[in-house]
């Protein structure tokens, strides 16, 4: 986002993500805590399936981007981590995320290293 944008925000609830063909692309940011991945874990693989589907068979979905934002304690407790920086590398520039640890006592593994903030 920039100075002055417009931003939705949906907090709890049911939600989902479901762009149809001829919909203006838009960019999303997903912000998680904890378990609370789980919901927002699916729609990174929806995501994930429409850019493939799209690179696959030219389909006429117009996609933006996806950046997760996602905390918990300690890297132990990052659900789904090695699923999303499968996703990333599959969809460079298209899905990314950031991890933010609060209470990380031990040291973070190389392949997490980069997209992690916080302890």
């Amino acid at each position: 986002c920039t100075l002055d944008s417009e931003v939705a925000l949906r907090v709890g609830g049911d939600f989902f993500f479901d762009p149809q063909p001829g919909d203006s692309p838009v960019n999303l940011v997903l912000i998680a805590g904890g378990v609370g991945i789980n919901p927002l874990f699916s729609i990174l693989l929806h995501i994930a399936d429409l850019h493939g589907y799209q690179e696959g068979k030219g389909n006429r979905h117009k996609l933006g981007t996806a950046k997760l934002y996602y905390s918990a304690k300690n890297t132990s407790e990052l659900l789904f981590k090695k699923n999303i920086l499968g996703l990333m590398k599959a969809f460079p520039g298209k899905i990314s995320c950031c991890f933010h640890v609060t209470q990380q006592r031990s040291q973070i593994c190389k392949e997490l290293q980069p997209h992690i903030t916080g302890k």
